[in-house]
């Protein structure tokens, strides 16, 4: 077992096993195999005493039976099982009453350098005496038998709210690790925290003014965000409290990657060195990587720990935002390019969450698709969209 690696270890063990390569600038680069997109059809919550009768359950939210999650937690713990793994303990939430403790254990060093940039680094004080709360299980090599175990596909992500576990098996796609922890924090932070998850990306302007982005993965978030006239706050994933402060639930960020240019978007451009990690990218053979290139997917990515960006918001957080933005990324002209919205409205447009998916961020999705997606987030949002919309609106 490798505990706490740092980066730099990690990248050196993912280019020993041939797991990935290097740029021309010595950022990682890797492949996330046949997935280079969430699979949101394989994505299960575990029906039980705590779930059974809060979780919306539905089309996103597919119930999967207690009995059976155990069964094939045993399984995939029985896989891992005398393997070389790579353990990470870190905190989601940057909160300091909030954050939650978690543990992930992965198959590979280059996932657990993921969860080392998009997770946040305990001090070495907490580590002293680190009790995690959840547990991820990410073993991308491990395929489940649908007719034994209960899944739809070979591939899967299981959410136990009893265990405290995210079993994910069958997809190298690095971003089922974190929505996986984004759609525990969905449910726990309303439920016993007096908190309002949010699908959005967040900065902060130089007289205090908070302005939150909502809208679904691809649509604009980390580009808006990355202001480099603002302060970051974050770039996905935030909490909302009672008593008025945003914050992030990340330690990175997880930015789209086509078509990128140091022109349009430096703040990206320049985070993506040593440490980052690039994905299912197209490279020269002088290792320069052609950011316009879709042969693999037109979801390419990095992920980066949020210290590569040079103007970030203390602690991760800010006031009560002043601003509030919904990107509907409108691929059919359907609405105004712009519009002010009343409370009513907002609510209205917050509940429906008319949008699109774009190409890549799912699998099957490879043009824009119209949409409704609740809270800009329904794939993460465990609880009825109204329990969402009515902390939105306090």
């Amino acid at each position: 077992m490798v505990y706490q690696a740092p980066p730099e270890f990690l990248t050196q063990e993912a280019l020993r096993l041939q797991r990935a390569q290097l740029t021309a600038d010595g950022v990682l680069s890797i492949a996330t195999g046949a997935f280079t997109g969430r699979s949101p059809e394989d994505r299960f919550i575990v029906k039980d005493a705590l779930t059974a009768d809060r979780v919306w359950w539905g089309k996103v939210n597919k119930p999967f039976d207690e009995a059976t999650f155990k069964a094939l937690k045993k399984k995939v713990l029985a896989y891992l099982d005398g393997r070389k793994l790579y353990v990470r303990d870190a905190k989601a939430g940057a909160h300091p009453q909030l954050s939650l403790p978690i543990r992930v254990i992965n198959q590979y060093p280059e996932h657990n350098q993921f969860a080392f940039n998009m997770f946040i680094e305990p001090s070495s004080e907490e580590l002293a005496n680190f009790e995690p709360e959840w547990t991820i299980l990410h073993a991308p090599d491990f395929h489940a038998d649908p007719a034994v175990d209960g899944t739809r596909q070979p591939n899967f992500a299981i959410l136990s709210f009893a265990e405290k576990t995210i079993l994910i098996g069958g997809t190298g796609y690095t971003g089922e690790i974190k929505k996986g922890i984004f759609s525990a924090l969905n449910f726990l932070y309303p439920e016993f925290h007096d908190t309002f998850p949010m699908h959005c990306s967040a900065n902060l302007g130089d007289n205090g003014d908070t302005a939150l982005f909502f809208g679904l993965s691809g649509t604009g978030k980390t580009t808006l965000s990355a202001d480099p006239h603002r302060l970051l706050i974050g770039d996905d994933e935030h909490g909302w409290t009672a008593d008025g402060t945003v914050f992030n639930f990340e330690g990175g960020c997880y930015a789209k990657v086509i078509d990128l240019s140091q022109e349009k978007e430096p703040d990206i451009w320049n985070a993506i060195k040593p440490g980052a990690i690039l994905e299912n990218i197209v490279m020269s053979d002088a290792g320069v990587p052609d950011y316009a290139d879709k042969t693999i997917t037109e979801n390419t990515r990095v992920s980066y720990p949020i210290e590569h960006i040079t103007h970030v918001a203390p602690g991760l957080r800010g006031p009560a935002p002043k601003n509030v933005f919904f990107l509907t990324c409108d691929a059919y002209g359907v609405l105004p390019p712009l519009s002010k919205l009343g409370p009513e409205q907002a609510a209205y447009h917050f509940i429906s969450g008319y949008t699109a998916k774009v190409a890549g961020t799912e699998a099957g999705v490879t043009e824009p698709k119209a949409v409704f997606s609740a809270c800009f987030g329904a794939p993460f949002m465990p609880l009825h969209p109204s329990d969402y919309a009515s902390m939105l609106m306090k």
